[in-house]
């Protein structure tokens, strides 16, 4: 009988719950900082509807009563929340026990080797397992789509093919094993992409400007985003270059959209359906609209997603002028609305 404990009480703290609570041997922990809204009982509906009904184990805001126990630890929070998560339930967790997360690009790694030495393993997903939706909060959730591949990263581990196993046979769907952590880390999709269409809107904007719609983030993407984005691509490539990592685990962003140029780019992202309708994160007041500077594209892909390819880059010595001038600009307007709360 295995004990996971999920930390975190969102849509994908929902659905992993519910799904690896289902299973015979295995005893799931919430920690969540909302624990009388939970019921003991979870059901998650999948995209073939049918229902998964979950019971859970213990449910509490205090990691003392749900960590102790635990063989695996997931934490499924957004990036701002991972280092003071780390802390709370550092005093509670035994040795050999596994923590790792659900989404490794926010800054999992380089946080967690910091606080916890080498008798503790950690490991991460470099995407999520799954696409999730709240549908009740702390009762029933949506399961929206399943991914057909894993690949998680494993550190401070002797029997990382044994871990690779286990992670398969419980979100059942085959799991490659990372070289190392930089891999489930680094990626070009939300750390380089919000920050370079950010930029391209927002660069020029200070508290006296206003416009006349909430942009499209997409579907309104131009040349300017796309040039920025191809070239912090190129400088993250470079920082890799530079890493222990396997030649062709990240696929350049032109290849990747099938595309030879900022032009073709843009027309590429603005024409992708999973893209449309999906608006930039800005607030409307009775003098026009602004950009929402708390949104998680401010608070997190620059302070906790573009950050770790910054400081990497530096502390490798690896150029990256672009990267350089977008993330001092990110977290300088994110600092300020931080100031303001």
């Amino acid at each position: 009988m295995k004990t996971i404990c999920i930390c975190g009480g969102g849509s994908l703290g929902h659905v992993i719950a519910g799904y690896l609570g289902a299973k015979e041997d295995v005893n799931v922990n919430i920690l969540t900082r909302k624990p009388e809204a939970w019921c003991n009982s979870l059901e998650i509906l999948t995209p073939e509807n049918s229902t998964i009904y979950a019971n859970l184990n213990v449910i509490s805001q205090n990691a003392e009563e749900v960590v102790p126990d635990a063989d695996i630890i997931i934490l499924c929070l957004p990036g701002y929340a991972i280092k003071d998560e780390l802390m709370k339930i550092k005093p509670y967790v035994r040795k050999g026990v596994y923590v790792g997360t659900v989404f490794s690009s926010t800054g999992f790694f380089f946080e967690a080797l910091k606080i916890f030495d080498k008798s503790v393993s950690l490991w991460g997903f470099q995407r999520v397992p799954f696409i999730a939706r709240t549908q009740e909060y702390g009762k029933s959730a949506n399961l929206l789509g399943y991914k057909t591949r894993h690949n998680i990263a494993v550190e401070n581990c002797d029997n990382k093919e044994e871990f690779r196993q286990l992670i398969e046979t419980l979100f059942d769907c085959p799991t490659k094993l990372l070289n190392n952590h930089y891999e489930a880390s680094f990626t070009n999709s939300n750390p380089i992409l919000h920050p370079s269409r950010l930029y391209s809107l927002f660069s020029e904007w200070n508290e006296n400007v206003y416009y006349d719609h909430q942009f499209l983030f997409y579907e309104e993407w131009d040349n300017t985003a796309s040039n920025y984005l191809i070239s912090m691509d190129k400088e993250l490539f470079d920082v890799l270059e530079k890493l222990p990592v396997s030649k062709g685990y990240l696929v350049p962003i032109l290849e990747y959209y099938e595309s030879f140029d900022a032009t073709s780019l843009t027309k590429k992202i603005n024409s992708i359906n999973g893209f449309k309708g999906i608006k930039t994160p800005m607030i409307e007041s009775e003098k026009g609209w602004q950009p929402d500077l708390n949104s998680r594209y401010f608070q997190e892909d620059f302070m906790f997603g573009l950050r770790y390819i910054y400081e990497t880059a530096h502390e490798i010595g690896v150029s990256v002028p672009t990267i350089d001038k977008i993330y001092a600009w990110g977290i300088n307007i994110s600092q300020k609305a931080k100031n303001r709360i």
